[in-house]
């Protein structure tokens, strides 16, 4: 096997990891910032609760339809269609002022983060050197971790010490940022591994890619987990008196950075469940803290641990995704990682926000940690019946 082949820094996967950060940076402007926005149009709390949880939805409907948009258009045509509709939706934020316009234009923004998602890291796939898989997906995620530490507060900012205009302006710039970056990108569509259609087209099947199931599964547990932590741990904070709470995601951040590298090599070598096993656990020992922390150095020791854990378990579980598939089914399986992620992290929302409502924050962790007890139990379970692949047994 030559060197060339086996290098993963190229300028095609530099312009992929640069696109990821700049279209996750562009989305997670608006994260906290919209709901923001829209209350100080009149909206209800329901309405804002629409607008924020009509996005996920919409992803997920468009990613249904990820094998007809590749034998169509090709995977960078759908990523370029993804931004576009992106740009689009995020001058529909500033044009728009009442809810159902807005509410148009979340869909519409779904649509988009949906297709650039799933076909970013579909093309990354396809450039990383199948020996080096692990190594190079945990690379690619750093642009978006990078994203959601630093994002969210300069969108707080544009918006408090600006204006909406600003906000939505520098998230339609920076996305558009992203369309520069895709375009350096110049590995070639390989026509060989565009998807035949498939005999059996059903919701299901398109819902998640066949083989998937195990890593699915984990996935939708972490989403649970990995997203009540995001959404709950400020208010959490609150409850115990701890201040400066988000210093939580700035920790974190460091530590995902330290993760990923020899994260990504140990799944290279040893597979997948090498890196999801230890993963679990330092998340799980992160939720342990959480429950017990009343200071800011015990938050901040969980934070550690979350970022540890969080940037094992990512990159680890979407490879073992790519991993288990076909070449061509590689958007598919893409689409999969992403729609499993979407699931566990509104369900987990919902469903734990509920629950905080009636025990308090501190009290509602322990059940976050319930979840992520199951992921433990589910991974160890499935891994005698079937062990996670390794790259080396799959064909590129």
């Amino acid at each position: 096997m030559n060197m060339q082949k086996e290098r993963l820094w190229t300028i095609d996967f530099i312009a992929l990891v640069v696109t990821n950060g700049l279209l996750f940076a562009g989305f997670h402007f608006l994260l906290p910032t919209l709901p923001v926005y829209v209350a100080s149009l009149g909206a209800s709390g329901q309405q804002i609760g629409l607008i924020a949880g009509i996005f996920g939805f919409s992803a997920i409907f468009i990613r249904l339809f990820t094998d007809t948009g590749v034998r169509a258009l090709g995977k960078k045509k759908c990523l370029y269609l993804g931004l576009g509709l992106s740009i689009l939706a995020t001058a529909g934020y500033s044009v728009f002022d009442s809810v159902s316009g807005l509410i148009a234009a979340r869909i519409i923004h779904g649509f988009g983060f949906g297709l650039t998602t799933t076909f970013a890291a579909a093309l990354a796939a396809d450039v990383i050197p199948a020996a080096r898989r692990g190594e190079g997906i945990g690379y690619f995620g750093l642009g978006s971790t990078v994203a959601m530490a630093m994002a969210p507060a300069l969108g707080i900012m544009l918006l408090m010490d600006f204006s909406p205009a600003a906000l939505f302006a520098t998230s339609g710039l920076v996305t558009f940022g992203a369309v520069i970056a895709a375009r350096i990108c110049h590995a070639p569509e390989k026509m060989s591994e565009l998807p035949r259609p498939a005999l059996h087209s059903s919701i299901r099947n398109r819902f998640y890619e066949h083989g998937t199931g195990i890593p699915a599964v984990l996935t939708i547990f972490f989403g649970a987990a990995y997203g009540s932590v995001n959404t709950f741990i400020a208010m959490m904070a609150a409850e115990a008196g701890i201040p400066s709470s988000g210093l939580f995601f700035i920790v974190g951040t460091v530590f995902i950075f330290i993760s990923r590298p020899f994260g990504g090599r140990l799944l290279d070598r040893f597979g997948a469940f090498a890196v999801v096993l230890p993963g679990a656990v330092l998340y799980l020992v992160a939720l342990g803290i959480i429950l017990m922390a009343n200071s800011l150095t015990l938050l901040l020791t969980a934070s550690a641990f979350y970022g540890l854990g969080a940037g094992l378990l990512l990159p680890a579980l979407m490879t073992w995704m790519l991993n288990v598939v076909r070449a061509d089914r590689r958007s598919s399986a893409s689409a999969t990682f992403y729609n499993m992620l979407d699931i566990g992290t509104s369900t987990g929302i919902l469903v734990l926000g509920g629950v905080a409502d009636a025990i308090g924050y501190i009290a509602m962790y322990r059940y976050v940690a319930t979840v992520m007890v199951l992921f433990l139990a589910f991974a160890l379970l499935t891994h005698f019946i079937q062990p996670a692949a390794v790259p080396e047994e799959i064909e590129d």
